[in-house]
């Protein structure tokens, strides 16, 4: 007997027996699913995480720890970027550094897929068999890139809004007005980047409900502006935050870099498949716009066209923060996928041949079962193959990382260790570049300095005080290609390797280093060799003997 699909419109109509992709169990099932990629990885191998890693040793350890405080200052700032940080507080302190960024972080994909399952049940009043096709952008390219404390409040900002729809579905819009006082802050302190999408998220869904009430658009957006002043505290924050000073803000309305950001949304390690992923994606949603059975839901389309708005108007750089229009995407085309339902009703196009020929309007809102069933299998199937692949790349990455470690064996503690990550050209550069912040556990494991932690103003709690370093205090100096290789964020490995000041430090590591000429690293003498080319060298021998 052929499965049958007992459906409601939404909680307008009555409610029949949920099938399988609608039930409790199989939400269970999909959140607990996701961190499936994280389990293998002693560390989470995200590209800018391991920089950030370092910085949360300082922020743990820097009172007691000289060698530490050689080099770095850390001071508490109310800034709108602590995510991570602040969890690190008491969690580092209880389970140890390491274990709490890996428990940190393997919670973010499970609690972004639940934010997102709970936005589309409070939308459509039941799970469409489409929403699956939006869960593998919770290990968008933001997240691989290891943009954890803007992930951490995207995560919350989607538990948020699911918590806003189903208030303003009770009718507890005071209740909702006390509550999103301090949910917008802690979103904001976690990043004001997931504030703002919070804020977006909250607007246009509430203005979609005031014109449902019958008023027009403007007096909707008015109204829907007032109900999120509740969202708006963080302003007075974020002025006395920024009044201080900040990075530049630049690379407007870049549309060649904003297409490639769209091709990116989940790039991860494999050129066609990823770009092929994203391209199955707009496939699905362009079936929903012409599929008589399929419509996007008002309130999620509007949504939508607010985030391309603001996709579109954002620069490259804000506040000397880069990549914050590439941040949107992933969740813009989540929230692209979330808005797909089922037609409970013909379309007006429909509706108008059947009158403009005479012929019987023969359409029945629930969906046949053939066809409801046949989208749930192949989103189904996207989500497995891609937290497939994403398990099989953060795996590799972790036993490359395994073997790259090797080389701390060798570094005593507090050693000053400057580093040069190569960066390859082929594959059009499309892998992650796992290895960029290596060094960062330098400082995480040795007390030591690197050439990992981030100068941006304002945004950033820790301070490198080692003046000697010069330019080798900041990335992107670990950063280093061939000299026919144009990557804008990496320099020509010859001039870094003959410039850097070697009195500064004590180590030289070379992880997986383009073609150099060896004569450029003089005296330094190999303490370990690693695969691709890595080595770890000593420098400064005769100085140190003779110092000792």
């Amino acid at each position: 007997m052929a499965p049958t699909l007992a459906t409601s419109p939404d909680r307008s109509g009555g409610l029949g027996p949920l099938a399988w992709w609608e039930t409790r169990w199989f939400a269970a099932a999909a959140i607990l699913l996701s961190a499936v990629p994280l389990l293998y990885p002693p560390l989470p191998p995200l590209v800018d995480l391991l920089g950030h890693i370092g910085r949360y040793r300082v922020q743990l350890d820097l009172g007691n720890s000289p060698s530490l405080q050689r080099f770095y200052d850390y001071h508490w700032a109310t800034v709108g970027n602590l995510g991570v940080d602040l969890l690190i507080w008491p969690l580092g302190k209880l389970l140890g550094l390491e274990p709490a960024v890996k428990l940190i972080v393997l919670l973010i994909p499970p609690t972004t897929i639940a934010g997102m399952l709970w936005v589309a049940r409070e939308v459509h009043g039941r799970l469409p068999p489409t929403v699956l096709f939006a869960l593998p952008f919770a290990y968008g390219h933001h997240f691989l890139f290891g943009f954890v404390n803007y992930a951490l409040s995207m995560a919350l900002a989607f538990l948020a809004f699911g918590l806003w729809l189903r208030l303003a579905r009770l009718g507890k819009v005071r209740l909702r007005a006390a509550l999103f006082v301090p949910i917008g802050i802690f979103v904001w302190l976690c990043h004001a980047f997931g504030w703002g999408m919070l804020g977006l998220l909250a607007f246009s869904a509430e203005a979609v409900r005031q014109h449902d009430k019958g008023r027009g658009w403007i007096m909707s957006a008015a109204r829907a502006a007032f109900h999120c002043l509740s969202l708006a505290v963080p302003l007075l924050l974020m002025l006395l935050w920024r009044g201080e000073g900040g990075g530049q803000t630049a690379d407007w309305f870049n549309w060649t870099i904003k297409g490639r950001w769209i091709e990116m949304a989940l790039r991860d390690r494999w050129y066609d498949f990823d770009r092929a992923s994203v391209a199955a994606v707009g496939l699905v949603f362009l079936l929903a716009i012409v599929h008589p059975r399929l419509t996007l839901s008002r309130m999620l389309f509007f949504t939508l066209l607010v985030l391309c708005a603001a996709f579109a108007l954002l620069p490259r750089i804000i506040f000397g923060s880069a990549y914050a229009d590439m941040r949107l995407v992933p969740f813009l085309l989540a929230v692209a996928m979330l808005a797909i339902r089922f037609r409970r009703e013909p379309s007006w196009l429909l509706a108008r041949a059947a009158r403009s020929f005479r012929l019987p309007l023969r359409f029945k809102p629930e969906p046949p079962a053939w066809f409801a069933w046949s989208l749930a299998l192949a989103a189904l199937t996207y989500f497995l193959v891609r937290t497939a692949s994403v398990t099989a790349s953060l795996a590799i990455a972790a036993n490359d990382h395994r073997q790259q470690l090797v080389a701390l064996q060798h570094v005593p503690m507090g050693a000053r260790v400057v580093s040069m990550v190569g960066l390859s050209c082929r594959n059009k550069s499309w892998p992650m570049w796992r290895n960029a912040h290596l060094g960062g556990l330098v400082v995480a494991r040795r007390h030591g300095f690197s050439n990992d932690h981030w100068e941006t103003p304002g945004a950033q709690l820790l301070t490198v005080t080692y003046e000697p370093a010069g330019y080798w205090r900041y990335d992107p100096s670990n950063l280093v290609r061939h000299p026919t290789c144009r990557l804008g964020s990496a320099h020509p490995v010859g001039p870094m390797l003959a410039n850097f000041p070697r009195q500064a430090f004590d180590y030289l590591w070379l992880i997986d280093p383009p073609p150099f000429d060896r004569k450029l690293l003089g005296d330094a003498r190999p303490v370990w060799q690693g695969p691709n080319g890595s080595a770890l060298y000593r420098l400064n021998e005769r100085s140190a003997t003779q110092r000792q």
